[in-house]
């Protein structure tokens, strides 16, 4: 399975003019969307707290949270970003990908638009 990638903006929610733009890996396994700390005290977010995230390989770790707006496909969602090391890759999370009504199309990878942005879960049967 390969991998997606998305250009992504992020602002500062309380000076909009002050942005970063990069290619972040689309992460749906990924709650919240992950910044390195430079590029978000950059622009002049700041942590509001933090929060223990247990990792794909099952650390737990404390990392520092903020809120920034996050721009991509024409759409912009107001979102929690996990503060990280410099040296690591961004993703985008499915919090940000749900509210924006975007989905990872699993046969090909692409980011497709859904017709509507959902208020619930999809019922399984």
């Amino acid at each position: 399975m390969g991998t997606t990638h998305v250009t992504v903006t992020v602002k500062n929610p309380a000076a909009r003019e002050r942005v970063w733009q990069g290619e972040f890996l689309v992460d749906t396994g990924a709650i919240e969307s992950l910044v390195p700390r430079q590029y978000l005290e950059a622009i002049g977010v700041e942590p509001i707290g933090s929060r223990t995230y247990e990792m794909a390989d099952g650390r737990r770790l404390q990392l520092d949270i903020g809120l920034a707006e996050l721009e991509f496909m024409d759409e912009t969602v107001g979102t929690t970003v996990v503060f990280l090391d410099d040296d690591v890759e961004p993703l985008l999370g499915l919090t940000a990908l749900e509210s924006a009504g975007i989905e990872v199309d699993p046969r090909n990878q692409q980011l497709k638009r859904l017709s509507a942005v959902r208020l619930k879960a999809l019922a399984t049967h």
